[in-house]
């Protein structure tokens, strides 16, 4: 068995009632879910046709696409370190 103490931390995302199960602080995971809650709400008042799959599916793209951005710029001050 795994000595890791997981957290069990309800949220609400788009009002929707979520249990969120991990090992990160329990502040830390409401921030997430209040992140995403934002940007849910963002990109449907630029969308308001959208259904909730599309718009989680957007969220998901957007975010993804915020990470492969900050993950790239790590790599460029990481070479930059290195000269």
């Amino acid at each position: 068995m795994s000595d890791v103490r997981k957290n069990r931390i309800p949220v609400e995302i788009y009002g929707q009632q979520y249990m969120i199960v991990g090992t990160e602080p329990a502040e830390h995971i409401r921030t997430v879910a209040q992140l995403v809650d934002q940007k849910m709400r963002e990109i449907k008042g630029k969308n308001a046709t959208l259904d909730t799959s599309q718009l989680a599916v957007l969220t998901a793209v957007n975010a993804v696409n915020e990470y492969v951005k900050m993950k790239e710029q790590l790599e460029e001050l990481k070479r930059n370190l290195n000269q």
